[in-house]
C-alpha cells in the first residue's frame, strides 16, 4: 500500500506541468487613427490562444492583456496586432501581475 501511495504521490508531483501565471501587459498601439480600430484590436487579440481579457482604449491608443504565459506571450500579441495591421509593442507604462 505505501507503494502505491508513493508511486501516486511521485506521479502527482512530477507528472503535473508547471502552474502558469497569468500576467497583465500595456500594448501601445500608435496606428489606431479612428473610433472603430479597436474593435480591430481587441479582436485580433481575442483569438489569440491563452487571452483572458482585452481593454483596449483609443484616447490613448493602447491594448491591456491579459493572459496565460504558458499558452500565449507578448511577441503573439504584438504579432496579433500587426497581422491585424496594427502594430504594436511593449508599452514603457506596462504592468506584469503574477
Amino acid at each position: 500500500m505505501k507503494k502505491v501511495l508513493m508511486m501516486t504521490a511521485l506521479l502527482l508531483l512530477f507528472g503535473l506541468p508547471a502552474l502558469a501565471a497569468q500576467q497583465t501587459v500595456t500594448l501601445a498601439v500608435p496606428g489606431m487613427t479612428c473610433v472603430a480600430c479597436p474593435f480591430t484590436v481587441k479582436a485580433a487579440l481575442n483569438r489569440v490562444e491563452g487571452v483572458i481579457s482585452v481593454d483596449v482604449r483609443y484616447k490613448e491608443r493602447d491594448a491591456t492583456v491579459t493572459f496565460d504565459d504558458a499558452k500565449t506571450s507578448v511577441e503573439s500579441l504584438t504579432q496579433a496586432t500587426t497581422n491585424a495591421g496594427y502594430p504594436s509593442t511593449l508599452s514603457q507604462n506596462q504592468s506584469t501581475q503574477e
